[in-house]
């Protein structure tokens, strides 16, 4: 083996640290623990080099490593069947999942956070998650087609929430509209528990041709490594092993001092989409054996994953990696994680046909380094060896902790504390007040404000992106085959029951997505959490994960892979649990999609499927009128979510439906609020007899949607639905010449005063 070297730290000084506790222990400052240090020494049999802890560091940070997650995460494997499997090209594991959908094409697509340097630079925070999650579906082999983000701000009116929101939704409009790629949906949510810890996850989706598929790993002894696109700067050192595996202390900063923070990453988004173009055209040349993207740990991940996945060992001359700063130290060159980048794996015959291509799209390309038959990753600088390692070591055997979990002291007070004792609204003018002041709420008011900022509808395929359940995207222009994405989390019915609040997740963005008249088909996710070292947190995500793997299960979708976001808190308050689920459909003919507008047939019939049930703890009512939270979150049944999905699809497909809307946060009035005011058309709405006003209109039931049915095909709606004994209600008609929403014997409000209620909201807040 040869001489291993340091570069700018000696391993004497960081050996000396370690044997003096009164003096700085550089790799406790990079994160490690004690054990895991020693253990490093155990794998090499040595000390490690500076360069060598940057990237044990790095990699086995709690954001690359999922050390306290990875127990949990293996319940996704057990629970998913082969026939859920049947459909996947690519799974848990890969840079994103990639399901088959039919007449040869692939859909890729995944959701991952950016929650941390969100915070720390809003703009630069979100822009470079939108950057990040758009290169992992460009390694697929896919083009990216569109993305959707969920975020979660703390209060409204809360001094910091201005600063954050304005740079986070110029980050993700600024990025991806620059890009070209259409922002389909999404959802912004409010909460003080988000205060200095926004959560910024941002989804994307490519199409591919099956036979375009990419995967990551380095095989071929001689084949090339080479690095292509930005140069390496300084920007985003330390950001996953920093920012990403650390909480805020209660100012806000990281650690013990703000200086430690790292700087975020800075995004071009042009020399993206110069990048995405180039990677498109090398990867139908057949020039790429491998390919991975660099974002959360720069080149320390792109070559040990490459390397750990490949069937040699690989070997790195680091100082021909382009720089855009003068004196980085290896470590430095590692731990990057400048933007725009990506590694590809080429055979030495097609080097010269790759730089060209680069060459051709103005990309810069650099050949790095080769694949080689040994065991380890071996990175020279200048002709001295700075790392030597087994890449599996470093890239999928590092730590794995079974945190402690337990069922918090506190969650059983949370249980007891129901809705039961407080005060309804029940006459006419209280039912109508309590509407305006939901709609006015920053929890129920319009989004207009902060989507109006995105382009939804570049490049010409969007389908669906406003006044719809989910985002929906032409795929095939000769078939008329798309795809629905819809993306949902409540940490509020998280916080009162993890294990349900996932399943009602899930099961809204299932609906949301056979709201739109799409088959669900996969799953991904992004779980958003407290610290792993608080048992309580363990115990929120263990429930979690449980909940949503055995709903897919249950529902027959698989989940195609996903991302953990731990140590979302601001001291020792953590965040609402919040896992985010992302799922997929498909449309055989995007002509056939639903939106959620009323009028577009004259006189059409208004059926509420699925029951209403006095169900309000941990509703947005709840928020509103009491600020409390507590109680058991609605029921869940995903056996009615399939059948209920099996019936929009059919309708969607025969002609029965002429829209549809979920019923969700605010119940049938906010539905048929949304629906009114997208149509500019008035309705009456009827309550049966017997109903509550209150619970009627305002219950956050599950398993809910409202149609709009056409005259003509009432009666054969209906009869299906009786025949597969899908309860529904004749709830009220569109009434194309009304201006007003009505509710027969309670009240009635315009549709100028909704607007004005609905769209205010935000404007004033942050315009």
């Amino acid at each position: 083996m040869e001489t291993v070297s340091v570069d700018s730290t000696s391993v004497d000084s960081i050996e000396r640290a370690v044997e003096s506790p009164d003096q700085p222990q550089p790799y406790k400052e990079l994160g490690l623990k004690d054990d895991e240090y020693e253990r490093i020494k155990q794998i090499l049999g040595r000390r490690p080099t500076d360069s060598e802890l940057a990237m044990y560091s790095v990699m086995w940070s709690e954001h690359c490593s999922y050390k306290s997650s990875k127990v949990h995460l293996r319940y996704f494997g057990e629970t998913t069947t082969e026939e859920m499997r049947s459909g996947m090209l690519a799974g848990i594991g890969e840079n994103a999942g990639v399901v088959d959908i039919g007449d040869g094409w692939a859909v890729t697509f995944k959701v991952e956070s950016h929650n941390h340097p969100s915070y720390v630079e809003p703009y630069q925070g979100a822009a470079t998650g939108v950057g990040g999650i758009v290169r992992d579906i460009m390694a697929m082999g896919a083009r990216p087609i569109a993305v959707m983000d969920q975020l979660r701000f703390g209060k409204a009116d809360a001094p910091d929430t201005r600063r954050v929101l304005d740079g986070v939704v110029r980050g993700v409009g600024g990025y991806g509209n620059s890009l070209g790629l259409p922002n389909i949906g999404g959802e912004t949510v409010f909460d003080s528990s988000y205060a200095g810890n926004p959560l910024v996850n941002a989804l994307c989706a490519g199409a591919l041709r099956t036979e375009d598929l990419q995967l990551a790993f380095a095989s071929g002894t001689g084949n090339k490594i080479i690095l292509f696109g930005a140069r390496t700067g300084l920007d985003g050192i330390g950001g996953v092993s920093v920012l990403a595996s650390e909480t805020f202390d209660d100012t806000g900063e990281s650690g013990p001092n703000r200086k430690k923070l790292p700087s975020v990453q800075v995004g071009d988004p042009f020399t993206e989409k110069v990048l995405i173009e180039c990677c498109l055209e090398l990867y139908h040349a057949g020039l790429v054996v491998g390919i991975q993207d660099l974002g959360g740990a720069g080149l320390s991940c792109a070559t040990s994953e490459l390397a750990s996945a490949g069937d040699g060992g690989m070997k790195i001359e680091l100082e021909k990696v382009p720089m855009r700063a003068v004196g980085m130290t290896p470590a430095e060159v590692l731990s990057s994680e400048s933007q725009e980048r990506m590694c590809a794996v080429v055979t030495p015959e097609n080097v010269d046909a790759f730089l060209a291509v680069c060459r051709k799209w103005d990309v810069l390309a650099t050949v790095i380094g080769e694949v080689t038959d040994g065991d380890n990753l071996v990175i020279t600088w200048n002709g001295e060896t700075v790392v030597d390692v087994p890449p599996r070591t470093v890239a999928h055997e590092g730590p794995v902790y079974e945190r402690p979990v337990a069922r918090p002291d506190w969650q059983d007070g949370v249980v007891e504390s129901t809705t039961e004792a407080l005060q309804r609204p029940s006459t006419p003018d209280e039912l109508r007040q309590t509407l305006l002041d939901m709609l006015e709420s920053p929890a129920l008011c319009s989004r207009k404000f902060i989507t109006d900022q995105y382009d939804r509808y570049v490049r010409g395929n969007t389908v669906l992106a406003e006044h719809a359940d989910s985002g929906v995207i032409r795929i095939d222009e000769k078939t008329g085959r798309g795809i629905a994405l819809a993306t949902d989390a409540s940490g509020r019915y998280t916080f009162l029951d993890p294990y349900r609040g996932a399943q009602l997740a899930l099961a809204e963005a299932y609906r949301n997505v056979a709201a739109s008249g799409a088959t669900p088909r996969a799953v991904t996710n992004c779980l958003n959490f407290g610290s792993p070292e608080d048992p309580a947190v363990m115990w929120q995500f263990q429930q979690a994960v449980h909940g949503l793997a055995d709903g897919c299960r249950q529902l027959g979708i698989p989940v195609t892979g996903g991302n953990v976001s731990f140590y979302n808190q601001t001291g020792s308050t953590p965040i609402l649990p919040t896992p985010v689920v992302g799922v997929l459909g498909v449309i055989d003919d995007v002509h056939r999609r639903l939106p959620t507008d009323f009028g577009t047939e004259p006189g059409e019939t208004l059926i509420l499927l699925g029951e209403t049930r006095d169900e309000f703890d941990g509703s947005i009512w709840a928020e509103v009128a009491y600020d409390h939270l507590g109680g058991v979150p609605p029921e869940v049944d995903l056996d009615h979510e399939k059948l209920l999905a099996d019936i929009l699809t059919a309708a969607s497909r025969d002609g029965l439906v002429s829209a549809a809307h979920d019923l969700s946060e605010g119940g049938l009035i906010q539905a048929v609020v949304e629906s009114a005011l997208a149509g500019e058309t008035g309705c009456r709405i009827l309550l049966p007899e017997d109903a509550d006003p209150f619970v009627w209109l305002f219950s956050e039931s599950s398993g809910r949607v409202l149609v709009a049915v056409p005259r003509t095909e009432e009666s054969r709606f209906t009869s299906m639905l009786t025949a597969r004994q899908m309860p529904w209600t004749r709830i009220g008609v569109v009434d194309q010449g009304s201006d007003s929403v009505t509710v027969q014997d309670q009240f009635e409000v315009t549709l100028d005063e909704l607007r004005a209620v609905h769209e205010g909201t935000l404007p004033k807040l942050f315009g």
